[in-house]
């Protein structure tokens, strides 16, 4: 028998791989997705204020959506973006909230790579869409402080709904961006990421092309779209600020600022975690995964949980609108009682 017949018969044909982490065998078309590495005993525990926080994201995003359609006296502009910014934040949840679940409760730590795709379009595409509509509630504040007597002219349902459409444009245009960058794009099998959700600065390291080049093209994208929201913002609170300093009596300062303090507060539970995060995945290699893996939960599931949290407790309007709701609830709940003899 010749070399070449002897080699024939002892061909390798390729086949799918399987890597053994952390005593998982998985296939190498998928990654897999961590929670608190090093933590992994106490994921029950864990489970236990993540499903809290998912909880009070859910139902006071859901609450707050409910509470603005139902009350005609709170279809002005300032709620109907709040009512777009629940709408986000409920979306951002909901994206998250199966892979983060199935790794704490079931240890269902595979992750697809096509699955991986679709879960970073919408993690990112909400956190687009976050960052617009803080910049168009910038832009209501802008108006109603520093031009108050034109604030009911321009910012008609004609113009929400225009500044809406906006903003659904530039998400699709950015949407079939990233699809795009993502469809051709190959990965090494079996990595272990640092959250329970697909990330992009996370994912692209694992890349078969130069994972430097994805990265900072990625951060480069994010720091364009995000970075003019966030200037432009900036930019409407120092304007905000130049026109309250003329204000000659103190109560009306006060008031004025009064009615952005929510506002800001979003700004700031949502931008400083994303920025964090962004820097840590690009800058910092040394960064402990349990470090990026809090930061992560931090930067996705605050914004969600205290954004309702703070409009109902600071914007009088609002609760008062919930107060309204509950008791009106519970008074027609009382009468089918007391009609039905419970």
């Amino acid at each position: 028998m010749t070399h070449s017949h002897f080699c024939s018969l002892f061909r390798v044909h390729p086949q799918p791989t399987m890597v053994i982490v952390n005593n998982t065998t998985t296939s190498s078309s998928t990654f897999l997705l961590t929670a608190f590495p090093g933590l992994e005993v106490a994921h029950i525990w864990i489970s236990i204020p993540v499903c809290c926080l998912y909880t009070i994201a859910l139902l006071g995003n859901s609450m707050i959506l409910f509470v603005i359609i139902a009350e005609q006296s709170l279809h002005k502009p300032m709620y109907y973006f709040l009512s777009m910014l629940s709408v986000v934040d409920l979306g951002l949840t909901i994206s998250t909230l199966p892979t983060v679940l199935g790794v704490l409760w079931f240890h269902s730590v595979e992750i697809s790579f096509k699955a991986c795709r679709i879960q970073m379009l919408f993690v990112h595409g909400f956190s687009l869409l976050e960052s617009s509509v803080l910049e168009a509630m910038a832009f209501d504040r802008f108006m109603a402080i520093c031009y108050p007597l034109k604030y009911a002219t321009v910012l008609t349902h004609m113009m929400i709904l225009v500044i809406g459409l906006v903003i659904c444009l530039r998400q699709v245009i950015f949407l079939f961006s990233m699809a795009l960058a993502l469809k051709n794009v190959s990965f090494h099998g079996g990595q272990e990421l640092s959250h329970p959700f697909c990330y992009h600065p996370d994912v692209i390291k694992y890349s078969y092309s130069n994972p430097w080049i994805s990265s900072f093209l990625g951060m480069f994208l994010q720091l364009y779209l995000c970075g003019t929201d966030l200037l432009f913002i900036l930019l409407s609170y120092a304007l905000i600020l130049r026109t309250v300093r003329n204000i000659v009596a103190p109560k009306k300062q006060q008031k004025a600022l009064s009615t952005c303090v929510c506002h800001l507060c979003a700004v700031t539970v949502f931008y400083v975690p994303m920025i964090s995060l962004s820097f840590t995945h690009r800058l910092l290699n040394s960064t402990p995964k349990v470090v990026c893996s809090i930061l992560a939960n931090v930067y996705l599931l605050l914004p969600p949980v205290l954004n309702p949290v703070i409009y109902s407790l600071k914007t009088k309007t609002i609760r008062q609108a919930v107060l309204r709701l509950l008791q009106s609830k519970g008074s027609r709940g009382s009468n089918v009682r007391s009609l039905t003899g419970g």
